[in-house]
């Protein structure tokens, strides 16, 4: 059984849903620590004035170690996302078809106060778009002990999995021998080679939120979001 164990992010990019499409399950990471600045509550989008953030505003004074399940929405927010997901992709080619649906999705996520909840509904919603068919859960379903390597291992073991795969920043701190010893082999994710497809607004970017994907590739979208996994 494959597993990964990965934050939660706002409307991630095409590698987050290729990276868990490609495992049993996937374990939404969130009682670690929120880092601003980071994806955890923001993402890209292509626009006709070039690139453009989304961000949801969250409250973080007086809160900096707080984990990704305990931040709070600061402010009304998602009518002005998708009011600008209107703006860049109204011209896209499957734009009007998916609209309904992915309209209705900021509608829900705006009754939402915590960041965590607003990611899982989109990351569940885009999984489903996509057709993928692992099995998401919270890491509050696992008792996990210890800290880096030793609770992700605890985690992939209380699931039953034997292999473990990641993004390939992870190489960098992630205890590769600690996990084998528990029974759990490392993989990783190669995000380079992805197929271009025609794309609004200029040169083509990768870096976007599968937002982007979606709207101009529709029920395709799975052919240009699907990369290899290295042992």
């Amino acid at each position: 059984m494959r597993i990964s164990i990965i934050q939660s992010c706002y409307i991630p990019w095409k590698g987050f849903f290729d990276l868990i499409g490609q495992c049993d399950e996937y374990v939404i990471y969130d009682r670690m620590q929120f880092v601003k600045r980071h994806w955890h509550n923001r993402n890209r989008i292509k626009t006709a004035n070039g690139i453009e953030w989304l961000t949801i505003p969250v409250i973080t004074k007086g809160r900096f170690s707080q984990p990704i399940d305990e931040v709070l929405i600061e402010k009304p927010w998602a009518e002005k996302h998708w009011r600008a997901l209107e703006l860049a992709y109204r011209h896209a080619p499957f734009f009007d078809a998916l609209a309904p649906r992915v309209q209705a999705w900021y509608e829900r996520a705006d009754k939402e106060r915590r960041l965590t909840d607003i990611n899982e509904l989109f990351t569940r919603e885009i999984a489903g778009l996509l057709s993928l068919r692992t099995r998401i859960v919270r890491d509050t379903a696992y008792p996990a002990d210890g800290a880096k390597t030793a609770r992700l291992l605890a985690i992939a073991q209380a699931a039953g999995a034997n292999s473990y795969l990641s993004g390939p920043s992870a190489r960098a701190y992630l205890d590769e021998p600690l996990l084998v010893a528990g029974g759990v082999t490392a993989e990783w994710m190669r995000y380079d080679g992805y197929p271009q497809y025609p794309q609004l607004h200029g040169g083509f970017e990768h870096a976007v939120s599968v937002l982007d994907l979606l709207f101009h590739t529709g029920p395709e979208a799975p052919l240009f979001a699907r990369r290899e996994v290295t042992a």
